[in-house]
Order: C-alpha cells, then structure tokens, then sequence
C-alpha cells in the first residue's frame, strides 16, 4: 500500500505561505499595516471604505515584478516595501494630491516566508504613516510555478483637499520649469549594485528606498502649478510625456541641472569616477527617484524645496525636450546615456 502524499513539501520552511494558509498570512500582515486615517471601514470585510471628504478620489496603480523591479538578494523585504509604496504615493502627489490609503495585490510562490511578507507589510507602512495613510485591503494568491516570482501591485488612494488636479496637459509657452527632490541617485546605486558591490552607501539606499518629495506635490498646486509629472522613467523621458501632453517644448537648463542635483563632491561624482561615467547621464536618463517636476507661471513665488531647471517654449515644429536649447537626443548622446529613460517592453 502507497502512503498518502505529504500536504506539505519537507522543503517548505515552518513559516511559508503554504504552511500558514491564505488567511494566516493575511492576519500576520495585517498586524504590521498601520491605520489609515481616512478609514471609514477597514480590512477584514469585503471591501474598505475610505471617507473622501473632497468629494473626488485619485486613483493610481503601479506593479512590480521581482527580477525586474526588485531583486531579494539585492534589498530587504522592508525596501520593497518602501518602494512599492513610494512609486504610488509620489504619483499621487504629482496631481496636488495627498495619499489616503493603499490597496494590495500580491502573487507569490507558496514557499515564501510570511516572515517576508511581513517586512513588506512593514516598509508600505512606515512609508505611508507619516500622511496619515496604510494598507484598507487587497489580495494574496499564490503565483505559478514557472512564473519569475514575486508580483506585488499596489493601488494608493488620494485627496486633492479642495485643489484642482494638476495634470500634465497645462504647461504654457513663456513658463518656468521646475523640479523637486533627487535625480540620478537611484540609477547609480542600480550601477553599484550591478557590479557587486554596496557602497556609497547613499546612492545604494536611494535605489533601495527611493525618497519621494511628498509634501512638494500640494505645495506646487497651492502655488500655481500649471502643470506636474512624476520622474519616474528619467527626467527626459517623463518630461517629453509632459511636453506632449500639454503642446510645448521643455528646455532643461544644464548649468541649472547640474547645480540643483551635483554636488561638488558628491556620492554621484563618486560613483561616475570610479565607473567612469558622466554624472549628468543619470541625472538626464536615471530613474526611480521619483522627483516631482512642474511648470509655473514665470512670476509664481516657487515653495520650499523647488529649483527652477529650464523654460516652456512654443512648440516650433513639434513639441518635445531640448537641453539647453539643443534636441535631448544630443544631449543624451554627450554625456553616454543609451535612452532617454526607462523603456517598459523594451
């Protein structure tokens, strides 16, 4: 007589999702996601519900995939949380938004430590407090044996608090171009980390848990801002998005550039030292940063934290990006960068 099969692979650790169940896993997280304040109805029921007290909602969603977007021998459980949450939160301060609340979807192989999952739950947590937001809800499923492994999909909740969405369809001939937080960093601890190592330790943190401008978002929707993106892709690539969307050409000041994001000494220069690269490719082309960029009127009294980076010019022939009055193509060129940006299927 042939014994019954084990339940449980002898290779699954004590802990793994398999072990625990769908609903273990689910208390387990739960315990670590914070409260949202804007909750009027939590996790544990069908369905949450978040008070919008402006009336509108913003909505946004960004996936990631590990291989592609993160790397488990590369960043902590914590770290991606952090970045999931931060790739959704800048977005929504990119529309003069405040986030409210985060939704989850997660597939992964039945093997994975809740104690993993658990640290993910952390990072969206701790990157979410300080706005008063956390996890209302989501999903868990387990992903298919062949697949890459773990895909983790958060959707934030936001409120405009009275504001009118600052899209990226309202930049005008005649305006300033502006930017908010770090460009490049990311990309050089990508750079660092590709070749093994782990330091300086800034641009590898930066990569690891980017450090989004948040409060910047409403603060330039509060002072005119006629239009506003999120640099996520790379500076030029998210500014050609704006660009064509609004009918302009956005001129990026180089000497600006460099001095709002090159220190005289800094991790950057580093870092293109030692790999012998321009710094300026990162700056033009890195991204995951998730620098905030806008538009303003050219008298609009610019709040804390933002740096006036180039002009909006009329169109010309077609709208686009040009670096100091140059195409970016040629820009990108000088300093080595293969891309203007991130390229998703490419």
């Amino acid at each position: 007589m042939s014994r019954p099969r084990p339940l449980v692979p002898r290779s699954d650790p004590a802990d793994s999702v398999r072990v625990v169940g769908e609903f273990g896993v689910i208390a387990r997280v739960l315990a670590r996601s914070g409260t949202a304040a804007a909750a009027e109805v939590g996790p544990g029921d069908d369905a949450a519900v978040v008070r919008a007290a402006d009336g509108r909602v913003v909505v946004t969603t960004d996936v990631l995939v590990e291989g592609r977007h993160f790397r488990r021998d590369w960043s902590s459980a914590e770290d991606i949380g952090h970045k999931a949450a931060a790739a959704n939160l800048a977005d929504v301060a990119a529309m003069g938004a405040t986030t409210t609340a985060l939704v989850v979807g997660l597939a992964c192989p039945p093997d994975t430590p809740t104690s993993w999952l658990e640290g993910v739950a952390s990072g969206l947590a701790d990157e979410c407090a300080p706005m008063g937001a956390a996890v209302v809800g989501g999903d868990t499923v387990a992903s298919a044996p062949d697949s890459a492994g773990v895909v983790l999909s958060v959707t934030a909740l936001g409120d405009l608090g009275g504001r009118a969405p600052v899209r990226r369809s309202g930049a005008r001939a005649g305006q300033i171009v502006a930017l908010a937080g770090r460009l490049g960093w990311s990309a050089a601890g990508l750079a660092v980390l590709r070749r093994g190592f782990s330091s300086p330790v800034a641009v590898v943190a930066a990569h690891r848990r980017p450090s989004p401008p948040y409060a910047a978002g409403p603060a330039a929707a509060d002072a005119g801002a006629s239009a506003m993106c999120d640099v996520s892709d790379g500076l030029v690539a998210d500014a050609g998005h704006l660009a064509r969307d609004s009918g302009v050409v956005i001129d990026l000041d180089p000497a600006a550039l460099a001095a709002a994001c090159l220190e005289p000494v800094g991790p950057l220069q580093q870092v293109a030292s030692a790999l012998g690269v321009d710094p300026m490719a990162w700056v033009l082309s890195g991204g995951e940063d998730h620098a905030l960029l806008a538009t303003f009127p050219p008298k609009a009294v610019l709040p804390h934290g933002w740096t006036v980076i180039g002009a909006v010019r009329a169109p010309g022939r077609e709208p686009g990006v040009r670096v100091g009055g140059r195409p970016a193509a040629e820009a990108l060129h000088d300093v080595g960068a293969e891309r203007a940006g991130h390229v998703h299927f490419g």
